[in-house]
């Protein structure tokens, strides 16, 4: 049996750990194959007994991945942002709630929807190139797929407000620093060092992990419950707007958005 739904996700079972590489050139965007993929296979996983931890990658050096692709937004097609918003949203969350421990071995630029998988993840291993952004304000959008929560949970209220309403880009050592990644790693080495934790992970019981992790969400989920679809909801309510088709077709066309607060 494939684990895997969508080409866009290969999947790799190493002893009690399955490395998962998000694969969908040329910067790993996530649409509506690979999303339900994701909720898909974290739910075979999930049943699979054996499995303890989770690895996710990117294909490629460049890019971890690079989030949604914005031209499924150029339209302003509302139903369309409200579909995708529920994939990110249920896909991620799903991920969120995996079983076992997962780790995101963020080896290029992890961008928008890119980041917000990550932030899904337990822990997060960075290559010392890899820069991280929510960058969605710029184009007229907002991070829907739980990064104005998750971010703001992991690195605290002002650095949180720095990167989505400043467009703040940072790298790999500023990540460490405020704790949006646990660990800086030469290039090359993020998935090799996941694997030596995922490893650690199957050290310990299997039961008592998937407990302990319930425990420690626990406090975060209460606060983020009812926080998550309201990201969705003011999402999908930016698509009323002449700045969302201005901002994303700017960013299309390779100009300056012309705001109209609007």
């Amino acid at each position: 049996m494939s684990l895997s739904t969508s080409e866009k996700l290969k999947v790799e079972v190493r002893g009690h750990t399955a490395v998962v590489t998000i694969d969908n050139p040329a910067a790993n965007t996530w649409d509506t194959e690979s999303l339900p993929a994701l909720k898909d296979l974290v739910e075979k996983l999930n049943g699979e007994r054996d499995i303890y931890a989770l690895v996710l990658t990117g294909s490629g050096d460049k890019f971890f991945s690079a989030g949604a692709d914005l031209k499924l937004f150029a339209d302003g097609d509302k139903d369309r942002a409200r579909a995708m918003a529920e994939y990110f949203g249920s896909a991620f969350e799903t991920l969120a709630d995996f079983r076992g421990v997962s780790i995101a071995a963020i080896n290029g630029f992890a961008m928008g929807g890119g980041l917000e998988v990550a932030l899904a993840c337990d822990i997060r291993i960075a290559e010392e190139q890899a820069q991280m952004a929510l960058p969605e304000a710029k184009v007229g959008l907002l991070p829907c797929a739980g990064g104005t929560q998750r971010l703001s949970w992991l690195v605290g209220e002002g650095w949180a407000k720095k990167m989505i309403l400043c467009g703040e880009r940072i790298k790999a050592d500023t990540a460490e620093r405020i704790g949006l990644v646990e660990e800086v790693v030469p290039s090359g080495s993020a998935l090799e060092r996941a694997l030596v934790l995922a490893e650690q992970v199957g050290q310990q019981s299997p039961i008592a992990v998937t407990f302990c992790k319930q425990l420690i969400h626990s406090a975060r989920d209460t606060a983020m419950q009812g926080a998550l679809p309201a990201e969705r909801d003011r999402f999908v309510d930016l698509f009323d707007t002449e700045d969302q088709r201005e901002g994303v077709n700017a960013f299309l066309e390779k100009r300056t958005a012309q705001w109209k607060n609007a």
